[in-house]
């Protein structure tokens, strides 16, 4: 990562830490008042030091009235508990002001990460895993939350401590602190070698751990699917390659990192050993006295102490500027562009035309081209096709998941890029295959429809789609609270309470991807029934997976590979004897077989 790079996010972090800037700048000026108290401490005990030495040195030489200068001392004793007193008192309030500003700055980024995935195109979400997404939003929030928690006050109080213990050595003796001015050089550059080899490998461990997350959330979800198919051993070997990956990073990033602390130690040591040697020969010279040597000894060992924590704290500020790295990364991703909001009528037809219409997801592989079809109001339309012919695509196309890369999509007449997409996706009803319900009360999930939705709006949803009977059997009724996978509600109970919510949303345009093959006819007859009643003077797009569910269409549009390659009733399609009829015979075909 280039320094402009890091520069440029630690500005994104300020950002965050901003608003609260007056407790951040209170517990900065408290870690400097602990920095001078703390550099104070040698100095005091070295004037108690000297002070004993010099009555010592007098009751040897039996001097009159020689003796310990207990005032003194008890005024050095008082001083350095008093310092004490006030030393821990910074600490407890700097860190109480951290905390306040780190734990609100996390929340408003968090918040913000929340925002952006919301504001990203689904294009995104079709080429990243979710478990990665779901890595940057809390572990690596955690990473940042911990450094700066745990570990911005210490470098700060660090660096004041080394400014300060090396200030107090040049007044003591300058030639005394050429062994500090040595020793700090030396330690910065062991660090920044190693820390120069170990941050391609925590970039590593962010990655992998993201990948590790991915897969635990996608084979929780398909456990059954797993289990069912006897592919444990598959899923177990390709989490112990991924596991077997993060290790390998993690054991190199912490190894090597680790390095720091014995190496600077050893250059600490060497100049504690010289600092001692050459500062008792200053002493014998009666250049120096004995305290300010044993002052200076402990301003060697307050220079140590910061370098030790320093590099002990490099692992989690590597960790910390992985994360940054990947939650900015995030934030930077392009978003969905409105180019115009006009406000959609209050009221519409609901007239769709798509207008020559072409799109690919990748430039090398064309899937639409030019696609053209008018779908008046209240008509349903049906789309079949095999696999991959592009039925999915269109719906993507015309919720605008997707924008066409030419031509134009018309609702009465205007060109939908002229509306917002919520405004405009306001107007449509889904009810898909894959019926998605979250976690709270059944009245909660049909309510998601409407948020303002009376209680009796939602039972009558309900009795529309033909759910309310089932609903009243359970215990709780519509207070009945839906587990977070869904799983205590059958596949096709969850059906009829999608189309529950889609009636009281009362959309203009519905889309119905048919989610009936997996259910049973009682049940089946069911849905067809409630989405027979929420199809009734809308516009409607059937994805038709059973042709017999679509006879009455008013239009069926035969794809394949992006085409429509035949459209009509269901009649005119079989007069015809073509795909559709071929089809349609074949399904017939299978299921009699």
């Amino acid at each position: 990562m280039s320094e402009p790079k890091k520069v440029s996010q630690l500005f994104q972090l300020w950002t965050y830490i901003r608003p609260y800037k007056l407790h951040f700048f209170a517990a900065i000026f408290l870690t400097v008042v602990m920095s001078i108290l703390n550099v104070a401490e040698p100095y005091i005990l070295g004037l108690a030091i000297t002070e004993i030495g010099n009555n010592v040195a007098d009751m040897l030489r039996n001097e009159t009235n020689a003796g310990i200068n207990y005032p003194f001392i008890y005024r050095i004793m008082l001083i350095y508990f008093l310092r004490a007193l006030v030393y821990q008192a910074t600490i407890l309030f700097s860190q109480r002001f951290m905390t306040k500003v780190v734990q609100a700055a996390m929340q408003d980024l968090r918040a913000d990460l929340d925002e952006k995935i919301n504001r990203l195109p689904v294009s995104f979400f079709d080429s990243q895993s979710f478990g990665d997404v779901l890595s940057r939003v809390t572990n690596d929030v955690d990473a940042v939350s911990n450094a700066l928690q745990q570990s911005l006050l210490q470098i700060v109080n660090a660096i004041l401590g080394i400014f300060f213990a090396v200030t107090m050595l040049v007044l003591i003796s300058w030639k005394l602190a050429i062994v500090a001015f040595i020793m700090i050089p030396t330690s910065y550059i062991l660090s920044k070698k190693i820390t120069i080899i170990s941050q391609p490998y925590f970039s590593g461990q962010a990655k992998y751990l993201g990948q590790l997350n991915g897969f635990v959330q996608e084979n929780l979800s398909g456990f059954n699917v797993i289990k069912l198919y006897g592919k444990e051993d598959d899923s177990v070997g390709e989490f112990e390659t991924i596991n077997n990956n993060l290790r390998q990073s993690g054991f190199k990033a912490a190894f090597i990192s680790g390095l720091m602390s014995p190496l600077t130690a050893l250059v600490s040591n060497l100049a504690y050993i010289a600092m001692a040697g050459f500062g008792i020969m200053q002493v014998v010279a009666g250049m120096l006295t004995i305290g300010n040597v044993q002052a200076a000894a402990q301003y060697v060992w307050q220079i140590n102490q910061p370098i030790t924590m320093i590099t002990q704290l490099a692992g989690v500020i590597q960790s910390a500027a992985a994360a940054t790295q990947r939650i900015f990364g995030f934030m930077a991703e392009e978003e969905l562009v409105e180019t115009d909001t006009q406000s959609i009528p209050m009221t519409i037809k609901g007239d769709i035309s798509f207008e020559d219409i072409s799109f690919s997801y990748t430039e090398k592989e064309p899937l639409i081209r030019n696609f053209n079809v008018d779908v008046k109001s209240g008509e349903t339309v049906a789309i079949v096709g095999p696999t991959g012919a592009g039925k999915t695509t269109m719906i993507n196309l015309l919720m605008r998941f997707y924008d066409v890369d030419s031509g134009s999509i018309k609702l009465d007449g205007v060109d939908i890029r002229s509306y917002s997409r919520q405004d405009y996706r306001s107007q449509f009803g889904m009810v898909l295959q894959d019926a998605w319900l979250y976690q709270g009360t059944i009245a909660d999930n049909i309510r998601f429809g409407n948020l303002e939705a009376t209680d009796d709006e939602v039972r009558a949803a309900a009795e529309a789609a033909n759910v309310d009977h089932f609903i009243q059997t359970l215990s709780e009724g519509y207070d009945t609270v839906i587990n977070q996978e869904a799983s205590n509600i059958s596949l096709g109970q969850k059906q009829l309470l999608t189309i529950a919510r889609t009636f009281i949303a009362n959309p203009k345009v519905l889309i119905l991807d048919e989610a009936t093959s997996s259910v049973d006819t009682r049940l089946e007859m069911l849905i067809q029934k409630a989405m027979s009643k929420i199809m009734e003077g809308r516009t409607s797009f059937v994805i038709a997976h059973r042709l017999s569910t679509i006879r009455d269409a008013d239009l069926i549009l035969v794809m394949d590979k992006g085409q429509i390659i035949e459209q009509g009733s269901h009649d005119q399609l079989m007069e015809k004897a073509g795909f559709y009829f071929e089809l349609y015979n074949s399904q017939f075909q299978e299921e009699a077989e």
